[in-house]
C-alpha cells in the first residue's frame, strides 16, 4: 500500500536567505502516530505548513493520498485537519459556529451529530453556546482541536497540541487520538513533552537544523540507541574503582557508595553476569542493585548534540 503522505527532497529557504529545510524525504503509511521532536527552530512546524498548504516548497514534492499538495491543494486540504500552536479563533463567535463553520469551509455537509460527538469527547459540550472570549487558554486550545476534527479528516497534524494547558486537556487529547487511531486516522505529533510522544508513536522522528536525522520505530530506535545503567549500592566505599576493573563502563557515584555500570541493553545478561562475578573476586559487595533505561529523551538529546 502507498504511503499516505510522501514526501521527496523537500526544501523551504525564505526570502532573507534561512534555509528551512534541506532536502527531507519522508513516507507516512495511512493509520500510524508519528512524532516529530526537535528544538525550537529545527523546521517542524515549516515541514507541517508545507504539508497542510499554509506555505509553499521552495523545492521536492509532498503527496497527500495520490494527489500533489501544490498542484491539488483542495483534494490534499480536505484530507489534513490541522492544530496549530497559536490560538488562532474568532473571540464574538460560540464553540458551537465556530467548530460547524470550520466544518463548511472544507465542503463537508451539516452534521449536527458529529459537532456534539466532536464536543462531548473535548469536553466542551457544556461550552458550546458560549463565546470564545468567555473560555479560558485551555478551552480554547480545545476549540482548535475540535476545529481540526470538524470535517472527519483522513490525516491529523498535532503541532506542540497540549503545550501551556492543563493536565486535564492532555488527558483529554491522548484518548481522543487513541479513538482516531482505532478508525484509521493517520496523526503525526510534534512536542516538546517527549514523554507523550514515548508513550503514544508509533514511530519517531527527529528533526534538527532542517534536515530528518532519523526516522525510526520507537521499539527498533530504543533497543539500537538505547543503554542501560546497572548501579549497585555498595556496602562498603570505594575510594577508586580497582584497577583490573578499569575501562568497562564503570564509574564511582557520590561518596563512592554506588557503582554504576553502563553497558548495552542488547547484551544484558552475559555482560552483567561477567561483572557481578568479577566484583565478587576482588571482594567487592553490594546491598541493592536496580537498572535504568535510556528514556527517548536521552536519545534525543544524543542525536541532536551529535548534529551541531
Amino acid at each position: 500500500m502507498a504511503p499516505i503522505i510522501s514526501i521527496r527532497s523537500l526544501t523551504k529557504t525564505y526570502a532573507n536567505g534561512f534555509q528551512a529545510l534541506k532536502g527531507v524525504d519522508l513516507d507516512i503509511e495511512q493509520g500510524e502516530i508519528l512524532a516529530l521532536l526537535g528544538p525550537n527552530g529545527a523546521g517542524k512546524t515549516t515541514l507541517i505548513s508545507i504539508v497542510c498548504g499554509i506555505a509553499n516548497p521552495s523545492g521536492g514534492s509532498v503527496m497527500v493520498g495520490g494527489h500533489d499538495v501544490v498542484r491539488d491543494f483542495r483534494a490534499t486540504r480536505s484530507m489534513i485537519g490541522l492544530v496549530p500552536q497559536e490560538l488562532t479563533t474568532d473571540q464574538f463567535e460560540t464553540v458551537w459556529n465556530t467548530v460547524s463553520f470550520s466544518r463548511g469551509l472544507h465542503g463537508k455537509k451539516r452534521n449536527p451529530a458529529h459537532i456534539e460527538k466532536v464536543l462531548r469527547d473535548l469536553s466542551l459540550w457544556d461550552k458550546k453556546d458560549n463565546t470564545l472570549r468567555e473560555l479560558s487558554g485551555g478551552m480554547k486550545r480545545r476549540v482548535l482541536i475540535a476545529k481540526a476534527l470538524s470535517h472527519e479528516p483522513q490525516i491529523l497534524f498535532l503541532d506542540e497540541p497540549t503545550a501551556g494547558v492543563d493536565v486535564t486537556l492532555r488527558k483529554d487529547m491522548w484518548h481522543v487520538v487513541e479513538r482516531l487511531r482505532g478508525s484509521g486516522v493517520t496523526i503525526i505529533l510534534t512536542t516538546h513533552y517527549i514523554e507523550e510522544a514515548e508513550e503514544i508513536a508509533d514511530r519517531v522522528g527527529v528533526i534538527n537544523g532542517g534536515q530528518l536525522l532519523l526516522v525510526e520505530e520507537k521499539k527498533a530506535l530504543m533497543a539500537k540507541l538505547g543503554r542501560k545503567q546497572l548501579i549497585l549500592d555498595l556496602s562498603e566505599p570505594l575510594d577508586a574503582i580497582p584497577h583490573c576493573l578499569e575501562g568497562n563502563g564503570l564509574s564511582l557515584g557520590p561518596n563512592g557508595l554506588t557503582l554504576i555500570y553502563d553497558f548495552d541493553a542488547q547484551h544484558e545478561q552475559s555482560s552483567i553476569a561477567a561483572l557481578l562475578s568479577r566484583l565478587a573476586a576482588e571482594g567487592i559487595h553490594f546491598k541493592d542493585l536496580s537498572t535504568r533505561q535510556s528514556s527517548l529523551e536521552d536519545i534525543f538529546v544524543s542525536l541532536v548534540g551529535e548534529d551541531k
